[in-house]
């Protein structure tokens, strides 16, 4: 089978339907000045007993991938401290996040042309391998590399199934099933601290990698034997030929010239070094290439430009992108925060995010329900981040001396006003999109939330994940570089410093390191202590900044329910038939 070469027509907004062929065809435009891939659809409204097979399945996708995301939050000081690496250990979260960020718009992609299920099952297998070798590395080299393994496996898993939900339910109806799709993520992301906090104590760090890989396995097998997707026919050469080479390797590219100067900047070189700013410089114009090969060049670009002309999808993006910075600080920075100057054990500091979970968990789900019954999500979203902003604000206020009931008050504010922000953002980008460009614009979010149904949903996820990278890489500049210069003030020896910076939980222990207690002491309070403070309020500051462009840059669509979509789709076959038999 050949692409058939068809004249394009505008797509409606909530139309079933992509192409009516069962394999990628071809387009032109009226000037027949670029050829353009037009895809299969791979919609099917599933009923709600069917619908709870296949929540099942992507619930263990989920599970296992935003369990590893986050599980070796409360092991990072473990880490540091078997590889001596704490100036260079925030890459082992680092890592996972940039590849997951970068191959999230690329499966979002490649769900389009392979279908969905195959799509999910290479992105988990990938996922398994990553982390198998995580758990034997020897090094911490070893184990950033095995790390990225895994991320560029674990970025399509959660898209891919936001996708399948966009697929399986009807807009309107959507806000409630990745209801509870957020529920799995944030309790996950509940319990993967606490997980990593009692095996890193109890056993070992890499069981924190090997612990997913039997849930992933049994998640596999379900998605291959129950879920019930559309498959999309053709040759598999038909299918390779329109794949976004170039596209795919200048993300890449560029995606990673940009987050490595913000890794080393201040820390392994000065900011205005001529290794960060011209690898900075270098990963922009990366970027601006890219930018013009999928505009101009791409037959099918892994970014389409055209959906930036929305300015919902704009502001979904700079919403998740926040929404991503600020939840990564929060689940890695707070528990380490609180074992280095409180002095907690991992296990004790995992659990002061239970109530932020909590929050989390409760507040998406109830917003989902209620974007299900009353198509309103706008007012839902810039109410979530002012919430999140004041409780920001007031986790800056923490100290030693701070009681810990208001802790627990602030992490459960943050998590009520987060959970208002995760599916309610999903929405309003599917909505303001073509059925075709869903899938991208789901995976482009998420990376937002690093760069979050098809292209909706492939290029929100995107945008998601690019900010939790981002945070990796500049929360670590910022607590660093405040640690840096509270040690350089006292006239430490350069291998003292980077003893304390390589190994920060040492500190408890001051003699060993031939300190006496005030220096110490000192260390954590103009170190650490107001480096974690001045995290806390630039997420304040990025919540208030997405407060702003939430309200002035996201409209309301109106969410058409499963008859609306099934009434459409009627209307147009019977179209095809009249015009069929006029014919």
């Amino acid at each position: 089978m050949t692409p058939t070469v068809v004249r394009s027509e505008p797509l409606q907004q909530d139309s079933l339907s992509c192409s009516d062929s069962s394999s990628p065809t071809t387009t032109v435009d009226d000037r027949g000045d670029k050829a353009e891939i037009k895809l299969t659809d791979q919609t099917n409204l599933l009923p709600f007993k069917t619908l709870l097979v296949v929540l099942l399945s992507l619930g263990l996708c989920i599970i296992a991938s935003t369990l590893d995301s986050v599980i070796i939050a409360t092991a990072i000081s473990s880490i540091s401290a078997t590889f001596n690496a704490g100036s260079v250990v925030s890459w082992v979260p680092a890592g996972f996040l940039l590849t997951s960020t970068v191959f999230q718009p690329i499966y979002g992609r490649f769900s389009d042309i392979f279908g969905r299920k195959g799509a999910l099952t290479i992105s988990m297998l990938v996922f398994i391998v990553g982390n198998f070798i995580s758990g034997f590395s020897r090094t911490i080299t070893q184990l950033i590399l095995a790390r990225a393994i895994a991320g560029a496996g674990g970025g399509g898993i959660i898209s891919i199934c936001q996708i399948i939900i966009s697929d399986v339910v009807s807009l309107r109806e959507r806000g409630k099933y990745q209801g509870i799709i957020a529920v799995f993520v944030v309790v996950s992301y509940g319990i993967g601290p606490i997980l990593g906090g009692v095996l890193s104590e109890k056993v070992s760090w890499r069981w924190c990698f090997w612990f997913t890989i039997p849930i992933a396995a049994a998640a596999i097998a379900i998605v291959l034997i129950f879920l019930p997707l559309k498959p999309v026919k053709g040759s598999i050469r038909e299918k390779l030929l329109v794949i976004d080479y170039l596209g795919t390797f200048l993300s890449l590219i560029g995606s990673t010239l940009i987050i490595l100067p913000l890794v080393w900047g201040g820390i392994k070189y000065p900011w205005k070094s001529p290794e960060v700013l011209a690898t900075l410089v270098t990963g922009l114009l990366v970027i601006v290439l890219f930018c013009l090969w999928e505009f101009k060049g791409a037959k099918l670009p892994i970014v389409p430009l055209h959906i930036f002309r929305h300015s919902t999808v704009v502001g979904v993006y700079i919403a998740m992108f926040v929404n991503g910075f600020v939840l990564f600080a929060s689940i890695y920075y707070i528990p380490q925060y609180l074992q280095i100057v409180f002095g907690y054990t991992p296990l004790q500091a995992a659990v002061f995010l239970i109530p932020n979970m909590a929050g989390q968990t409760v507040s998406s789900w109830v917003v989902g329900v209620a974007v299900s019954r009353t198509g309103r999500y706008r007012t839902i979203i810039y109410l979530g981040f002012a919430l999140w902003s004041v409780a920001c604000g007031l986790t800056s206020t923490i100290t030693p001396s701070v009681k810990t009931a208001a802790v627990v008050i602030y992490v459960l504010l943050a998590g009520i006003g987060a959970g208002q922000t995760l599916q309610t953002t999903t929405v309003a980008a599917q909505a303001s999109v073509s059925r075709q460009d869903m899938s991208v614009v789901t995976a482009f979010r998420n990376v937002s939330r690093v760069l979050q149904n098809t292209l909706v949903l492939r290029r929100e996820q995107f945008v998601r994940l690019l900010g939790g990278a981002l945070a990796q890489a500049v929360c670590s500049s910022v607590i660093n570089n405040t640690l840096l210069s509270s040690m350089l003030s006292l006239k430490l020896p350069p291998s003292l410093i980077s003893t304390i910076i390589d190994k920060p939980t040492s500190l408890a222990n001051p003699d060993s390191l031939g300190l006496s207690q005030g220096d110490a002491a000192f260390i954590l309070s103009q170190g650490y202590n107001r480096g974690f403070r001045n995290l806390f309020l630039v997420n304040a500051s990025l919540t208030s900044l997405a407060t702003i462009t939430s309200v002035l840059l996201i409209k309301h669509q109106e969410l058409p329910n499963r008859l609306d979509m099934e009434s459409k789709e009627s209307e147009k076959v019977n179209e095809k038939r009249i015009g069929t038999s006029t014919a």
